[in-house]
This record gives C-alpha cells, sequence and structure tokens, in this order.
C-alpha cells in the first residue's frame, strides 16, 4: 500500500464517521427539544413510572393483607 492510498482511506473513514455523527444530530432535532427540555420530559416520564410502580406495590400489599 502506497501513502496516497493510507490517505484516502483514513479521509473516507472519516467521511464516513462524520456522516454518521450528522445522521445522530439531525434525528435529535426531529424530535425539537433540547437537551434541557429532554431532560425534564424524561425526568416526568421516570416520575410518572414510578407512581406506577408505588400503586401496583401498594395494591400487592393490600391483597396479602386479605388473605
Amino acid at each position: 500500500m502506497t501513502r496516497g492510498n493510507q490517505r484516502e482511506l483514513a479521509r473516507a473513514k472519516h467521511q464516513k464517521k462524520q456522516m454518521e455523527m450528522q445522521k445522530k444530530k439531525t434525528a435529535s432535532e426531529k424530535t425539537g427539544l433540547s437537551l434541557s427540555e429532554r431532560k425534564h420530559r424524561d425526568a416526568e416520564l421516570m416520575r410518572e413510572k414510578q407512581r406506577r410502580k408505588e400503586e401496583q406495590s401498594a395494591q400487592g400489599k393490600q391483597k396479602q393483607a386479605v388473605h
């Protein structure tokens, strides 16, 4: 392999990597949410999930108390 070929391969590899990064970037832009908005949304989802889990465990305890 000559030095010129190695340089071309490195350029192609870098270009491919840049395209993948661009795709990831556009995917987050499609949602239209900034980082802080996304964190807030995720926090709300986790709170809701935790609340449901607590309700299920409370119902489970009530069923055990009845038996």
